[in-house]
């Protein structure tokens, strides 16, 4: 007897994952791995956000919470972008996520219907697409590159985006850590409004920034859904915690999705990260080690051949062009773990088209593992 399997699991694979889990079978056997392939922060999270875990853990009963989170992380939320963006915003607009996985679900499952089409950047975050997939609306690609710093214009989503109910991008970008400028920001959330689209800014790598500043959608209306999430700026990956910024007419359809879906973000977290704001002089000190990650390999990458890079104005990658050495970006990354150690992601997890030419290499970790990791491909390539 064969029973079904629904299709909506028939998507491609997070082909990051994949390569941590080829980067973990070398480490089970004995051999030495440098982890440039995940955007995970190498540092714990902030000291003050520990000890209110701690504290949670012997005071509170950790029940349930509210499915649109505790009142007072909603608050401290809204009390950030004031601080940050000079925007306000009632508290009730937010709402606490189990991570920003679980926020995107939540937008596209309030604001499109079966059969939508919205529109995202390639290369982009492959889970946009497969989620989108998986819920049954159509991610429609909307192809960047070099000629615009890997940056969409109205332009571009105008000749490729074709009657788009959604578009979403990130600033900075993941893999290419492109940003875009107050002015070129706006006059996306602007064509957007005049055509009708639903906008959704995934803003997870704010607070990491080069020389630029990162603005927020929510400087230009309140139509836009907000993504966000303490994962890379507050180094608390594993704590799976999120934020969403929404308009008030998705209030409800999103309360009552979560309620049914996952009841509420982890508690503990929550109670957690009402602290976490009150610790960003720590958290600018990873931001300097970064940068200091950033400029080595900047310098030393082309040396080993990966000269020709996308703009690294933030976030914490690097996205190069390896069509000197490959038209395979999937062999080549398995290969290089092989020879040198080394892991990276392939640009086909970002790209399907066009990123067999291209690969992400992650300085999220230590500036140690960078320099040795620069020195292995150094010699990997003469």
């Amino acid at each position: 007897m064969t029973l079904k399997i629904a299709q909506r699991g028939a998507i491609p694979p997070f082909i990051v994952m994949d390569v941590m889990r080829a980067a973990a079978a070398r480490e089970a056997r004995g051999k030495d791995t440098l982890h440039l392939e995940v955007g995970q922060p190498s540092t714990s999270a902030p000291e003050k956000v520990l000890k209110a875990a701690e504290e949670a853990l012997r005071n509170d009963k950790l029940g349930y919470t509210l499915a649109l989170g505790v009142p007072e992380l909603r608050e401290k939320i809204a009390e950030h972008y004031q601080k940050s963006y000079g925007v306000s915003i009632n508290p009730e607009r937010i709402v606490t996520t189990m991570g920003s996985s679980c926020g995107f679900l939540l937008a596209f499952l309030s604001a499109f219907d079966v059969g939508d089409r919205v529109g995202v950047c390639s290369p982009g975050y492959p889970a946009y697409r497969n989620i989108l997939r998986a819920v049954g609306i159509e991610a429609v690609d909307i192809p960047v590159g070099p000629e615009t710093g890997f940056n969409p214009t109205p332009e571009i989503i105008k000749n490729f985006g074709k009657n788009l109910d959604g578009l979403l991008l990130a600033s900075p970008s993941n893999p290419t850590g492109s940003m875009l400028s107050n002015v070129e920001l706006k006059s996306l959330v602007d064509y957007c409004a005049m055509n009708e689209i639903r906008f959704i800014s995934d803003e997870i790598y704010h607070g990491i920034t080069y020389g630029k500043q990162a603005h927020t959608a929510l400087e230009y209306g309140d139509n836009s859904i907000i993504i966000n999430s303490f994962s890379k700026y507050f180094s608390m990956t594993g704590w799976r915690l999120g934020w969403m910024v929404i308009p008030e007419e998705l209030s409800r359809s999103i309360e009552c999705l979560a309620q049914n879906m996952f009841i509420s973000p982890p508690t503990l977290s929550q109670l957690a990260a009402v602290s976490a704001f009150d610790c960003c002089d720590e958290m600018d000190l990873n931001v300097l080690r970064y940068s200091k990650s950033r400029e080595l390999l900047l310098n030393e990458l082309p040396k080993a051949g990966f000269g020709k890079m996308a703009p690294v104005d933030g976030a914490f990658y690097i996205y190069a062009d390896v069509s000197e050495f490959t038209d395979d970006s999937l062999s080549f990354c398995s290969r290089m773990l092989d020879e040198t150690g080394v892991a990276a992601t392939p640009g086909v997890d970002f790209d399907p088209e066009r990123g067999h030419h291209f690969m992400r290499f992650s300085f999220a970790g230590s500036t140690e593992d960078m320099a040795e990791a620069a020195k292995r491909l150094i010699a990997w390539k003469k």
